[in-house]
């Protein structure tokens, strides 16, 4: 699944957790990363399961700099490209 623990500010996809540089002395990046991972490895399973490759595209958990969680999407051009025509077929009440 969306990565399990080997390098989780990359996941896998070479994208760093946000713009952080120095992180804040008694600020709980963890908590908000965990929040943001629970919420990743949902959307992940859901590219799963419209056929995306988390290869392809992915969701990776991240926190801003007050430790509150983030989820990014991270991904090819192309494979990005086709969320967004599947997203925007479901909005406008299309066959998905």
């Amino acid at each position: 699944m969306a990565g399990s623990g080997e390098d989780w500010l990359s996941d896998g996809l070479g994208v760093a957790g946000g713009d952080f540089g120095m992180w804040v002395p008694g600020v709980d990046y963890l908590a908000g990363w965990r929040v943001a991972r629970e919420v990743a490895d949902r959307l992940n399973r859901a590219l799963l399961g419209a056929g995306f490759e988390l290869s392809e595209v992915r969701c990776v958990a991240s926190t801003d700099e007050g430790g509150r969680g983030l989820v990014r999407l991270a991904g090819s051009p192309s494979a990005v490209a086709r969320l967004a025509g599947l997203l925007e077929s479901a909005a406008s009440g299309g066959d998905v």
